[in-house]
């Protein structure tokens, strides 16, 4: 039953047309540009995909569109996991296994969502499990909003002792969290992949199976390219895991939307709309045209030298964000 997903997993942004409906085909190009750039899976329907601001029936609408999109290439895994009630959270839950995705995922906060503590957390959960379809693999998110609500280490082993949850999306931003969890879960089906950027590096040489952070919708290919190539080229790897971290830190200023007027430049999608992000970005956060010129310059620099060092990536295109594939 239990499937791998690991490896380089985009949280997916979701693009909106100028009359606030969904853009799928836009959505479609960005799914192709997500594999074609080094994704080994696709999270759909997650914070980054502003699934607290979508209709269930958006979410589930969502969570197919990707899945069939996806055409088999990459296992696809959906969450839309964000109603209080365990009854409620059921009813979307079971909707969203119901479009054929490779893996839900389950949102720590909703577990015990009052915070009420003890044994909550395994209570909410087991009554969950014992209701949901016992064919689809299941993820763990520690997902910021509407708070960040961090496992346990004797949570984690329960999850992991099930044997139906395949990944957890480790959001403690802390490397001994991410080498302890590793050591807790090791010989189970569950895989620690870290979403943090400025540890990504060391959290994948210390046991994180992939790289799921919001910076994979600018270059997921150079963190394929980390996780899979830096052992041959340990200098380069080094100061490109600097670079990555330094790029992410441009993540409070306006994500989603800065995704969203970086793909605009690459042409996946037209429309920067973003229900989670109403203001004006560009007044809130002075230079940000300036700040994404630099993202794209640095990024371009690296698959050049990656190309320079023999890897597997052809030279970019100089001067662009390319959305070729780098693979």
């Amino acid at each position: 039953m239990s499937k791998k997903i690991e490896g380089i997993i985009p949280v997916m942004i979701t693009p909106f047309t100028e009359n606030g409906q969904i853009d799928y085909p836009g959505l479609g190009r960005l799914v192709e540009w997500y594999i074609d750039n080094g994704s080994d899976a696709l999270f759909a329907v997650c914070q980054s995909s502003e699934m607290q601001y979508l209709s269930l029936e958006e979410r589930v609408e969502l969570a197919a569109f990707v899945k069939k999109a996806a055409a088999g290439r990459v296992p696809v895994i959906a969450s839309g996991h964000i109603s209080e009630s365990l009854e409620d959270q059921l009813a979307e839950l079971t909707a969203i296994a119901a479009t054929g995705v490779d893996g839900m995922v389950l949102v720590t906060n909703r577990l015990d969502a009052k915070r009420e503590g003890g044994g909550k957390f395994i209570d909410d959960l087991s009554w969950l499990l014992a209701r949901l379809p016992k064919q689809v693999p299941l993820g763990l998110y520690e997902c910021p909003a509407p708070y960040r609500r961090l496992l346990t280490d004797d949570e984690l082993t329960f999850c992991a002792g099930t044997g139906r949850f395949v990944i957890l999306k480790d959001v403690s931003c802390d490397l001994e969290t991410v080498k302890r969890r590793v050591a807790l879960t090791r010989g189970t089906p569950l895989a620690i992949v870290n979403a943090n950027a400025a540890i990504a590096y060391e959290a994948m040489k210390a046991g994180s199976r992939g790289f799921t952070g919001v910076f994979t919708n600018f270059h997921p290919d150079l963190y394929q390219w980390l996780m899979t190539e830096a052992a041959a080229h340990p200098a380069l790897a080094d100061e490109l895991s600097v670079y990555l971290a330094l790029s992410a830190m441009a993540e409070p200023m306006g994500y989603p939307k800065l995704a969203k007027l970086y793909h605009q430049r690459l042409g996946t999608f037209s429309c920067t709309d973003s229900r989670a992000v109403t203001f004006d970005v560009h007044e809130k956060f002075w230079a940000l045209e300036a700040l994404i010129d630099k993202i794209v310059e640095g990024t371009e620099h690296y698959r050049f030298r990656i190309a320079a060092a023999g890897a597997r990536y052809p030279a970019p295109i100089s001067g662009t964000a390319s959305s070729r594939s780098y693979r």
